[in-house]
C-alpha cells in the first residue's frame, strides 16, 4: 500500500488536513445484495468480504489512523446454523488469506468483542493475526466480533466497580474509556452505515457520542472506494462544533 500524497487526495476531492482519524463502518446489506442478484446469501457474504480489501487499502493509503469494522454482532447468533458456518469459514479464510499483505503494509489487527464464544479455528485465526501484526505501526484495523456496545459498557462498569472497591477511589471518565475495547484509539470521527438502515444497532454507542453519522442506500458489496471517498468528503463538509458555537 502506497501512501497518497496531499496532491492526490486533493485530486480525489478530499482535504488532506481534514481527514478523519478514526472511521467505523456497519457493513450492512450482504443478504439484500444476494437477493437482488438472485444468489445465495453465502455469495453475498463472500462479496462483502471481497469489498474489504479496497476499503482497508484506501484507509491505509489515505492516512486514516484507525478503521473499525462491525463484522459479527452479539445478535448475529440468532442466524441459522448454516449461515453461521459460512460466516465462520469466511472469517478463517480472510484472516489466513490476507494476513501476509496486511502485515507487509504495517496494518495492526485487533479484534474487539468476546472471542471466547467462537469455534477454536476461528479464534486461532484471529489471535494469530493479532499476534503477528501487534507491533505494526500503520493502520489500526479493528474487527468487531461477537461485539455489542451495551455489553461492552456493562463489562467496563463491572471492571471499574471492582477496581473502585479495591482502591477506594471513584473512576474518572478516562478510566472508563480505558476500560472499553477501543482504549488507545483516536476518538471516533465518522461512522458509516450501508444499505439504507438508519440506526446504530448496538455499535460503538459510547464512542459515537460526537461522531458524524453517514447513512447510504448502497449495499455493502457495492460500497466501492468512490463511495467511501464520497462519505469522507461529506464528513469534511460538516461543521463540527462539539456543543460549542462558531
Amino acid at each position: 500500500m502506497k501512501k497518497l500524497s496531499d496532491e492526490r487526495l486533493l485530486e480525489l476531492g478530499l482535504n488532506p488536513k481534514l481527514m478523519p482519524a478514526h472511521v467505523a463502518i456497519i457493513m450492512d446489506g450482504n443478504g439484500r445484495w444476494a437477493k437482488k442478484h438472485g444468489a445465495l446469501r453465502s455469495i453475498g457474504h463472500r462479496a462483502g468480504v471481497n469489498r474489504l480489501r479496497e476499503i482497508i487499502r484506501f484507509s491505509s493509503d489515505a492516512g486514516i489512523s484507525a478503521l473499525t469494522l462491525y463484522a459479527f454482532s452479539t445478535e448475529n447468533w440468532k442466524r441459522p446454523d448454516s449461515e453461521l458456518a459460512v460466516l465462520f469459514g469466511l472469517l478463517i479464510e480472510y484472516f489466513n488469506g490476507e494476513i501476509d499483505e496486511l502485515d507487509e503494509n504495517e496494518v495492526c489487527i485487533r479484534a474487539i468483542g468476546e472471542l471466547s464464544a467462537f469455534p477454536d479455528e476461528v479464534r486461532s485465526a484471529v489471535e494469530n493475526a493479532e499476534a503477528r501484526t501487534r507491533r505494526n505501526k500503520g493502520l489500526k484495523l479493528n474487527i468487531a466480533l461477537n461485539y455489542g456496545a451495551q455489553l461492552e459498557i456493562l463489562r467496563a462498569v463491572r471492571a471499574l466497580c471492582k477496581s473502585a472497591i479495591e482502591s477506594g477511589e471513584l473512576p474518572t471518565q478516562a478510566d472508563f474509556e480505558n476500560a472499553l475495547y477501543t482504549a488507545g484509539l483516536p476518538e471516533l470521527d465518522l461512522l458509516i452505515r450501508t444499505s439504507g438502515e438508519m440506526r446504530l444497532s448496538n455499535y460503538l454507542l459510547y464512542q459515537a457520542a460526537y461522531a458524524e453519522l453517514y447513512f447510504t442506500e448502497v449495499l455493502w458489496p457495492d460500497f466501492t472506494k468512490s463511495e467511501y471517498i464520497r462519505a469522507i468528503a461529506e464528513f469534511q463538509r460538516r461543521n463540527r462544533r462539539f456543543g460549542g458555537v462558531e
